[in-house]
């Protein structure tokens, strides 16, 4: 089996709502985006339904000929069900407690799961070369499950957009960040 995904956070954003649009420079970002994946032969475009991550990847989907394919377990983790003050700190306790959820939201774990299925989807299909367009929180869980080290800090340092990519040729992926 050999398969590469790519994970694809979104480019830069009006806010976090899921009807937030990319701004100017989220908009020029994404077609950074496009290019990078020029000359790469890609199968299918996963995307969360986050308008967000559609647009982020919308363009690639229209150069590559490929039909977007939303997908909700792609959408971003909430963390909470209400707007909190100290929601860095409570995040940073989620990383390394992946059973603790806050009122209203979902643990580290859950949203962990219900990417993994998305990856375990794309590893039973018979595409070799998958985008999926997903946010930040999700992204470092993901990336955590298959790289315990990969916490609080790494999140931190992820970039909008930032892609990494995961090769697959046994159990567990080759990770690379290959956005710069």
């Amino acid at each position: 089996m050999n398969k590469t995904i790519y994970l694809v956070r979104h480019c830069k954003a009006e806010g976090q709502a899921p009807d937030a649009r990319l701004t100017r420079e989220g908009k020029e970002q994404a077609d950074r985006v496009t290019a990078f994946f020029k000359g790469i032969s890609v199968d299918a475009i996963l995307t969360s339904p986050y308008l967000r991550a559609v647009d982020t990847v919308r363009g690639l989907a229209e150069d590559h000929g490929i039909p977007l394919k939303e997908e909700t377990r792609l959408s971003e983790r909430v963390l909470a069900g209400q707007d909190q003050p100290e929601w860095l700190s409570m995040l940073e306790r989620t990383f390394t407690d992946l059973e603790l959820s806050y009122p209203g939201g979902e643990s580290s774990r859950q949203a962990m799961e219900r990417g993994m299925e998305v990856i375990d989807d794309v590893l039973q299909r018979q595409h070799h070369v998958t985008v999926m367009a997903t946010h930040g929180n999700l992204m470092a869980l993901l990336l955590k499950r298959f790289d315990v080290t990969f916490g609080f800090t790494q999140w931190k340092t992820l970039s909008n957009p930032d892609i990494y990519r995961l090769d697959f040729s046994v159990e567990a992926p080759v990770i690379k960040r290959v956005w710069k």
